[in-house]
């Protein structure tokens, strides 16, 4: 079985019969009818090996770019997303209620001379973000824009060299320093994923200039210092918003990793099929994320999808008294989309460091939610779960 799907005409003649619940659902505004969808999957030839399509495709070494570059109408099935992946209601943030627009969160003037009062505002809307949302943008974060889009212009680069070039990185050995490749859980989850993803490890090991990709090379390690650094200032004040030492979280190790991970998202023929990145809750400390001008990026708050509009210049911060948000990315007729993710975490690398509920924070009134583990073992079992739509702290819940 190749890896092929239906075409346009059969999904065209299978939408006349929903009406305008077709056209609704193609503008993406109406996510709740998911009938198209369940008719495709009935459609599926009882023959079809989903696993023999899944290595073919991963054997090409292209990626989704390499459908992209191969001019595809249709996607294949492997990228179908499931009715109950799709089914929830979308709320679009430009709404007026006040509720559903995510917290930005102005960094500018809380390290300026004995400015108190300044840092204890930032503080505090930091918890409340934390807390309500467990996702927060920050503006005034002190990296300079043309900073942000020389690291985007270089994915652009990588991601669109001929497949010759990006196939020399294409792995699935997630201990490499540099990691390319299509959907880090391609054989594991329900779906795949409409995006390719380029990472480095900076920190413990950090990968050396000779391996990195070459459009990487001048940019990067400047990357990266801006990244620390800012991820020293949030750790800080997510430590004093939980009424903590100002140094807690880094004291107990939530610094000593950090990957960047770049996502490209294809234009996609049949955004109505597939996403570009499943519902999922990060499995790092904390998350730095940064996403271009396209969108498409969506928090679970309330039952709701809640759209994430861009800001030039704007940083994303994922993180129950803190939330774990979920999220997702929807696919786009419009394209490309990236992104820049800078997960905090030291993931599968061996450590004997275990970590659990912060200690200082248990009562008889807020007893532990969670058992200890290490970072290792957590992060093995959300690599093995992949991104199906659940959650993988309800493994570790007590």
């Amino acid at each position: 079985m190749g890896m092929d799907g239906l075409g346009e005409s059969e999904i065209g003649e299978l939408g006349r019969g929903l009406g305008d619940d077709w056209e609704e659902l193609r503008k993406g505004k109406q996510m709740a009818n998911t009938s198209i969808i369940q008719v495709l999957f009935d459609e599926i030839p009882p023959d079809y090996d989903r696993k023999q399509e899944l290595k073919a495709f991963d054997d090409t070494k292209a990626g989704v770019r390499g459908l992209e570059e191969a001019g595809v109408t249709k996607i294949p099935r492997m990228f179908y997303t499931p009715p109950d992946g799709i089914d929830i209601r979308i709320l679009n943030s430009s709404d007026d209620d006040k509720a559903f627009k995510i917290p930005v969160i102005d960094l500018g003037g809380i390290n300026m001379g004995n400015n108190f009062a300044r840092r204890k505002i930032v503080i505090d809307e930091v918890r409340h973000a934390a807390e309500t949302w467990g996702f927060f943008q920050i503006v005034n974060h002190g990296i300079l824009l043309n900073v942000i889009d020389e690291i985007f212009e270089r994915v652009r680069r990588f991601s669109e060299e001929p497949k010759e070039e990006r196939s020399k990185f294409y792995t699935r050995d997630f201990t490499k320093k540099v990691v390319y490749n299509c959907n880090f859980d391609l054989f594991q989850a329900p779906s795949a994923n409409w995006r390719d993803t380029l990472s480095f490890m900076i920190a413990p090991d950090s990968v050396t200039l000779e391996e990195l990709p070459p459009a990487f090379r001048d940019v990067v390690m400047e990357y990266s210092k801006h990244i620390m650094n800012l991820g020293i200032e949030l750790s800080e004040l997510i430590s004093e918003a939980l009424g903590l030492d100002r140094n807690h979280l880094k004291e107990i190790g939530c610094l000593e990793g950090l990957f960047l991970v770049f996502h490209y998202y294809p234009p996609c023929p049949q955004p109505e099929l597939t996403l570009g990145a499943s519902k999922h809750a990060d499995n790092d400390f904390f998350t730095i994320l940064l996403q271009d001008q396209i969108g498409g990026l969506q928090v679970l708050h309330q039952s709701q999808w809640i759209d994430i509009p861009p800001v030039r210049g704007g940083l994303l911060i994922s993180n129950d008294r803190f939330k774990s948000s979920e999220h997702r990315v929807l696919a786009n007729h419009v394209g490309p989309r990236m992104s820049a993710a800078s997960f905090f975490t030291t993931n599968i690398l061996p450590s004997t460091r275990i970590f659990g509920p912060i200690k200082e924070l248990l009562s008889d009134e807020n007893p532990p939610l969670y058992r200890e583990t290490s970072v290792k073992e957590y992060a093995l079992h959300f690599n093995k779960k992949g991104l199906d739509g659940t959650s993988a702290l309800d493994h570790f819940r007590l």
